[in-house]
């Protein structure tokens, strides 16, 4: 081997650039390099050859100049090399499968990598300082380095960019992995939750033979991992956990963690019907559940578990704004004091785009939620599919990377190093506030449900899971090796733990079915109640006082001293001072501003996230303005005289699925909120479609939830093309049943302005869905007395004050943008015989306000619906089933595939067609 080839691994360029710093600052290295260089400065110093133990002849001290050890000094280089090798890449040698032999990766880190041998191993090396053992023989480094970063922990952490943050962990890990031990209560307690784990599956098992539970088995270890995460983030301060989760392990988690009777569980098994208050219920799996938790140290601990669909990974977006919402309001922005828990499945982990999405939003302002802990069940297969056609990263958690946080990987058969992880990842999301991983390797000992069979595609690896000893067993007779527990402690435990699962499973069988319990929020949700039909008969009163919307108003029109907009802002701004002080005539903008403002002025938050949504995809809002010299912003919201509330107004990142989802999980914990998700164009809800069909739509019936997140989706034909005309309507509504969402297309500011106020006024919570305008925004006829929004309600019909009385032969019944075509051709023809109704509500279809308009109209009157939307879209099919009691033809555009035609000319002569048909 050519003398120097250790260089190629050794990263000199690395150390001798720590060497340059030290030597111009010896406190600018960590403290473990300084005592490394200071011993390498002195093996060059004082040789070896002829001297005595300090480096100098023992006959003649100043005569002999000293002599410089050029190998060892360059093996001083290869064993440093060596330590941060073994920290950047020992994860891949570390024995993290329990069931598997880990594939060679080629970490390149043996002796011969870094031109060292076995010669050397009783050598002392000073580069032992680095590890906190002092000068130490190779052979104890190694022996420290394996059992660090080769034992059943795998760390990758240095890939962190920041020195700090990357050097903390380090020390964490030499320093306490070597000797971490945990006292005998700790031991036992361990013992404890892997023995309710444990014999809670399989009493399951034995009493539930092939019914779906998605066991925990051969994942056991999640149990005393996420009761020491808790514990130990209660001592660090923590007030809250909210957890997110797909269904393996989930009934485990809300017996053994949560605290949920078992009686519930075994009623779901059952098949008992609870005594439900609404709504059509979900499988035992889906739902979620809130305990207060009294922690070892007698600390009290939220602890909520959210209800998810089947989607994995959706619940995630859901989990982080629900945090971010609870710490802007109850703690104040203090982050350390909620934690989010997501627990991933490998596969979903790794295969799920929506990870990416939230992952990405953990350092945004608008987004952050103080780091979240992500803890992967990693049971090595995604329904049939082994984890190496699942992925092209070598680890599922790789996803981590992106934002710099740690991972550590943990053998599941290790409960103490499972538990290690779990209170360093606890300890450095409270110091850092930021995401870290633990991936728990273990195993799935059923298919991916009980009544799956694995060894139709894994018959050679399931022949090894049948013979595995579980995590218990393998911890007790660790305990009982080391003489830590008594032999009878685990059997003792399973005797007691059975008996009472039997006398709780006799207690079911005996008895009626027990109330339904949804996931219990706080007080504030308590203070609303369920909807009835009759709410939705009448809106209630949303207007505002004159003096309430002046001083939104001057906050509107005023910018500070100095600041200096484009000149475009300047006549906005001097349009908005004429439209509120002067004509006192309010366009879209205006109104939406003063609806906002309005809410501020209550003392209540606004929330308003998507792309571009400070300035408006269409240049409409400019809720915050820029300076043109300084570029520095200025949100006029926040300036409205005696109002304590800051506009919260965000520009998302390039994602609709994860945006969308955490604004419903902030909405879910902030009932008094107005929150808001708008997407650039209509269509892009199509990536969010999982959280419009599995949240917002269904939430309420399926878990009890109620929700009040606003959906503003730009929609309207004006000769955009397919993609930049169609909000898609027709999807929202034909997912509306049973008063679960509002489905609104509003044509006047006034109206838009109340149905937002309506949302918190309503003493019960609703999705809304707006079919939002673009060309409404600057249509000269779209605007509103300023007194309009001053008194009255959201009016769900609009009535035509032109076309009146009996002399009106058809009726055109309308929602949306089309009214105004309808309306230039109407007044410009003169058609006193043709009256325009517009709905401005579609769900809940507005039956008794429309009956009412109609009751003016001779009933003789044609009754005709005309959209621009094509007819197998829009609102026409759903008028077929909700408007039963009208006798209505329909003017549409043609049966598509696409929403739009691409080409202009095609879409003018389309809409003429629609407005002529309407009227001849």
């Amino acid at each position: 081997m050519d003398r120097f080839s250790y260089i190629a691994n050794s990263e000199a360029a690395y150390i001798d650039d720590l060497y340059r710093s030290y030597k111009q600052d010896p406190g600018s290295v960590d403290g473990s390099w300084q005592k490394f260089f200071e011993g390498f400065e002195f093996s060059q110093s004082y040789g070896e050859s002829g001297n005595g133990a300090n480096g100098h002849s023992d006959t003649d001290q100043t005569a002999t100049k000293p002599v410089i050890d050029t190998k060892h000094a360059e093996k001083e280089v290869s064993v440093a090399s060596l330590i941060k090798a073994y920290r950047s890449r020992g994860h891949l040698l570390a024995k993290t499968n329990p069931i598997r032999n880990r594939k060679d990766r080629n970490p390149r880190i043996g002796l011969e990598d870094y031109a060292l041998s076995e010669a050397d191993l009783d050598t002392v090396f000073d580069a032992g300082t680095l590890l906190g053992i002092g000068p130490s023989s190779l052979r104890k480094i190694m022996e420290s380095l394996e059992k660090i970063y080769a034992g059943t922990i795998g760390f990758e952490y240095m890939y962190i960019r920041e020195i700090d943050v990357k050097n903390w962990l380090r020390n964490k890990i030499e320093k306490e992995a070597l000797v971490f031990d945990p006292s005998i209560e700790e031991k036992k307690r361990i013992l404890e939750k892997l023995n309710e784990a444990t014999v809670f599956e399989n009493f399951l098992h034995t009493k539930y033979l092939g019914q779906k539970r998605f066991s925990l088995e051969g994942g056991e270890t999640t149990i005393p991992a996420l009761d020491a995460i808790i514990n130990y983030s209660g001592e660090l301060g923590v007030e809250e956990v909210m957890i997110g989760m797909a269904h393996r392990g989930r009934l485990n988690v809300l017996v053994n963690i949560l605290g949920k009777s078992y009686e519930d569980v075994f009623s779901g098994f059952e098949g008992n019907v609870p005594d439900q208050v609404f709504g059509d219920g979900d499988v035992k799996y889906h739902l979620g559940y809130s305990s207060l938790i009294e922690t070892s140290a007698g600390k009290q601990v939220s602890v909520k578990l959210a209800p998810n669909p089947s989607h994995l990974e959706a619940v995630n977006p859901i989990i982080e704004g629900f945090v971010r919402a609870q710490a802007d309001e109850e703690y104040g922005g203090n982050f350390d004091k909620i934690l989010p828990i997501l627990i991933h499945g490998d596969a979903a982990v790794a295969g799920q785009g929506i990870v990416y999405e939230v992952t990405q939003m953990a350092k945004l302002a608008g987004y952050q939620t103080g780091g979240t802990l992500h803890f992967v069940i990693n049971n090595q297969i995604g329904f049939t599919t082994d984890f190496e056609d699942a992925r092209s990263s070598i680890y599922c958690s790789d996803v981590a990377k992106i934002v710099d946080a740690p991972v550590f990987h943990v053998n599941g058969d290790d409960p103490e190093a499972v538990i290690f992880c779990a209170k360093l990842a606890v300890e450095f999301r409270e110091k850092f506030n930021r995401d870290v991983f633990i991936d728990m390797v273990c195993y799935r000992r059923y298919g991916h449900n009980e009544s799956d069979e694995p060894k139709f595609t894994q018959p050679t690896l399931y022949n090894t899971i049948e013979r595995h000893a579980n995590p218990r067993e393998i911890y007790n007779k660790s305990l009982i090796d080391r003489g830590e527990v008594d032999a009878e402690l685990a059997a003792k435990m399973d005797a007691e733990f059975k008996k009472e699962l039997q006398d709780r499973l006799d207690m079911v069988k005996q008895k009626t079915p027990i109330p339904y319990k949804p996931l219990r929020l706080d007080r504030e949700w308590a203070e609303l109640r369920v909807s009835q039909p009759e709410d939705f008969d009448q809106s209630p009163e949303t207007g505002v006082p004159m003096e309430t919307l002046e001083k939104v108003g001057n906050a509107l029109v005023t910018i500070p001293s100095g600041f200096k907009p484009l000149k475009q802002i300047d006549k906005l701004l001097k349009d908005r001072r004429q439209m509120l002080f002067e004509t006192k005539q309010v366009n879209w903008g205006t109104a939406e501003l003063l609806a906002y403002g309005s809410i501020l002025s209550e003392n209540k938050v606004v929330r308003l996230s998507g792309q571009d949504v400070q300035r408006g995809t269409f240049s409409h809002r400019h809720a915050v303005l820029h300076d043109s010299e300084t570029n520095e912003s200025y949100s006029s919201l926040d300036h409205i005289e005696g109002s304590k509330q800051k506009m919260q107004i965000y520009n998302s990142l390039l994602s609709e699925y994860g945006v969308l989802g955490f604004e419903f999980g902030y909405s879910m914990a902030a009932p008094h909120a107005l929150v808001i998700w708008e997407a650039q164009f209509g269509d892009f809800s199509n990536g969010a479609q999982v959280i419009i069909d599995q949240f917002v739509s269904s939430c309420e019936s399926k878990w009890g939830l109620m929700n009040g997140l606003v959906m503003l989706l730009p929609h309207g034909y004006e000769g955009q093309g397919p993609e930049h005309s169609n909000a898609r309507p027709e999807r929202y509504l034909q997912l509306s049943a049973e008063y679960n969402m509002v489905v609104a297309n509003v044509t006047t500011p006034a109206n838009f302005f109340h149905l937002l106020r309506r949302q918190l006024t309503w003493p019960f919570r609703k999705p809304l869905v707006v079919m939002s305008p673009k060309s409404l925004l600057r249509h000269p006829q779209v605007v509103s007395p300023l007194e309009d929004l001053t008194k009255g309600t959201f009016k769900e019909v609009l009535p035509d004050s032109y076309a009146t009385g009996k002399k009106v032969k058809r009726i055109l019944l309308c929602t949306g943008k089309i009214y105004y075509e309808l309306l230039e051709k109407q007044q410009a023809d003169k058609r006193e015989d043709v009256a325009i109704i517009r709905l401005e509500q579609l769900h809940p279809f507005p039956q008794k306000q429309l009956d009412a308009i109609l009751a003016n109209y001779s009933k003789s009157a044609e009754l005709i619906w005309v959209q621009e939307e094509p007819s197998n879209m829009g609102a026409w099919t759903y008028l077929l089933r909700s408007a039963l009691n009208l006798k209505l033809r329909g003017i549409t555009r043609k049966n598509s595939a696409s929403p739009a035609t691409g080409y202009s000319k095609v879409h003018a002569q389309e809409q003429a067609d629609i407005i002529r048909r309407a009227f001849e």
